[in-house]
């Protein structure tokens, strides 16, 4: 595990402590591309070509949705047991979403509305609607992601998003991964496409012959999703664009060590790519962390524990600061996706943090439960944009209108004078016009 002592680092090593791996999609940009524009012009055939050329997949047109039968037969390859804790997880989800809805709204088929008087007379307020049509991205290449498929699909649900299509790329057989596939009808999204990478993004934003275009895309990607995503946001919403995974343990003396190193490996697994931090300003327990995690890194796969190590070695590991506000210091700037505070006080230390995506109270709430079945999603910003950005909600499917309405000659004579006076200021003489000479029945 690479130790990094804070006070002795140089500002252009900091900065690239924080900068961490990121998303080099500037790069990618020139080959997707040709990719997005040919599926904009040429829909399924396109699609058909790149999922053969990327995937090592032949598949018709009519084959490339998921049928009622292959939904069937994924949850015969489903254990009892992950389906179990798929379904624990989506009532987690569920109720979690719920709540994250805005106080006293919810959406069709009852629309959120709330108005206020903002002078005698005038009324103003907001409209809660869902987003028309959303897909969701979701994972496959490398494994089977049903987490990620099932919370954004129970936030689209819950927020009542009318039409929810999901793209996830297809297994070597032509299917889709049947955790995924179990996830996405225990979540309500009837429509799965089998399609993935940047073609997948290109044909939620423009739609082809069989993948309707959408509103908007939600769930996260690779560099080459990324840049997809880059290249189609002026025509469709991409949301947040996450990157590779990245998590920081703030500890005190008191944390023990061996729960640290197994939180330190949580995060490493994920790619080598992630990030996995440690920072504290205890030296002794730097020391029992490094103690603990060969023990620890011998039970892995031979994959996942290269991976870890190369992540500990890299944009992970121990930073030791000189005190526990150097240490906050230090997490603010960096804008974690995931934060533990594996401190005596987390709620006195909780006040203190602005910016992190996830953040997780003492050390009996472990990254784990939070990738799976916490409740809040597990789409969060990374990068450095926890600092403007949040974790995937049901807010993420909703949008608002304003709502004003003048109830009287009281309220329109409140705001006409000061109106029309605003708008000559800006040049405006037509809107001033359409208040002085007005004709409308007020009481």
């Amino acid at each position: 595990m690479k130790i990094r002592r804070l006070s002795q680092m140089t500002a252009a090593e900091v900065a690239a402590l924080k900068r961490r791996s990121g998303l080099d999609i500037e790069g990618l940009l020139s080959s997707v591309k040709p990719i997005v524009e040919d599926v904009k012009a040429r829909g399924d055939a396109a699609l058909l070509e790149y999922t053969a050329r990327f995937d090592g997949v032949h598949l018709s047109a009519a084959e490339l949705k998921v049928s009622k039968e292959e939904m069937k037969q994924a949850y015969e390859k489903v254990s009892s047991e992950a389906l179990d804790a798929f379904r624990r997880s989506a009532r987690n989800v569920r109720r979690f979403q719920e709540q994250s809805m805005p106080e006293g709204q919810r959406p069709e088929p009852v629309e959120g509305i709330w108005l206020t008087e903002i002078v005698e007379g005038v009324l103003a307020g907001q409209r809660v609607t869902p987003i028309e049509s959303v897909g969701l991205y979701v994972p496959g290449g490398k494994g089977d992601f049903p987490s990620v498929m099932l919370m954004l699909g129970i936030c689209a649900k819950v927020a009542g998003v009318r039409k929810t299509v999901a793209c996830t790329p297809p297994t070597p057989e032509g299917s889709v991964n049947s955790g995924t596939l179990v996830a996405a009808n225990l979540a309500g999204v009837t429509d799965v496409y089998k399609v993935g990478g940047a073609q997948a993004i290109a044909a939620l934003a423009f739609g082809t012959g069989t993948v309707p275009k959408v509103d908007k895309i939600v769930g996260p990607g690779g560099p080459y999703v990324a840049a997809a995503k880059q290249l189609v946001a002026g025509v469709v919403d991409v949301g947040n664009v996450a990157g590779p995974s990245e998590a920081i343990i703030l500890a005190d003396g008191r944390a023990d060590p061996w729960n640290v190193a197994l939180d330190l490996l949580v995060q490493g697994e994920h790619s080598e790519e992630a990030a996995s931090l440690l920072v504290t300003h205890s030296q002794d327990l730097i020391e029992g962390v490094q103690e603990a995690l060969p023990e620890l890194l011998a039970e892995l796969p031979d994959e996942r524990r290269q991976i870890c190590e190369t992540v500990l070695s890299k944009y992970g590991g121990a930073v030791l600061t000189e005190s526990l506000a150097q240490s906050i210091e230090f997490i603010n700037d960096y804008a974690p996706e995931h934060l533990q505070l594996a401190v005596q006080s987390p709620f006195a230390v909780l006040s203190r943090i602005r910016n992190a995506g996830t953040i997780l109270l003492g050390q009996g709430t472990p990254f784990t439960f939070a990738d799976f079945s916490l409740g809040p999603t597990n789409v969060i910003p990374t990068g450095g944009f926890a600092k403007v950005q949040s974790p995937v909600s049901v807010r993420d499917f909703l949008k608002h209108s304003s709502v004003c309405f003048v109830l009287d000659r009281t309220g329109f004579d409140s705001l006409a004078e000061g109106t029309t006076t605003f708008a000559e200021y800006e040049g405006f003489p037509a809107h001033a016009m359409a208040v002085r000479k007005r004709r409308v029945e007020l009481v």
